[in-house]
């Protein structure tokens, strides 16, 4: 087992992206359910990922899937709250790809949630890795920490 750390600020981040919350990501409890942040990570870093010319989900021949995710919660979230996803790469192997992400509750400067998830690059018909193009490499680069 791993020592538990504490949250991260929003300086260990490279990229933002703002995602609002919906009325049905509270559950009874009146918070964010915890499946709510794994579909903002998979939110902001698919996002990140179309923009920027990485992934064509409709059309590409080669797509991403997540492999392995993890998640650890510091702060309750709720609707209405505005998160911020920082994202960074931890690691950038030559089909596979480890991003951490940082939910940030409002204008809160402590993360509310962190998380990671594993990605591969596969061929779309095969389902069978291959290596980063340069195109996707000079995007994911740059997240390195």
């Amino acid at each position: 087992m791993t020592e538990r750390t504490g949250p991260g600020g929003r300086s260990g981040y490279k990229v933002f992206r703002t995602i609002g919350t919906r009325w049905s990501d509270n559950d009874t409890y009146g918070h964010m359910n915890n499946v709510v942040h794994y579909s903002l990570f998979d939110s902001a870093v698919n996002g990140f990922l179309i923009e920027n010319g990485v992934l064509d989900i409709r059309g590409g021949s080669e797509i991403f899937l997540v492999v392995e995710t993890g998640c650890r919660y510091h702060a309750e979230m709720t609707f209405p709250d505005v998160v911020t996803a920082g994202i960074r790469v931890a690691r950038l192997g030559s089909s596979s790809v480890r991003y951490e992400i940082g939910l940030f509750r409002n204008e809160e400067d402590i993360a509310a949630a962190e998380g990671f998830f594993i990605h591969v690059n596969v061929d779309r018909m095969a389902r069978r890795p291959v290596p980063f193009g340069h195109a996707a490499r000079r995007v994911l680069e740059p997240l390195l920490v």
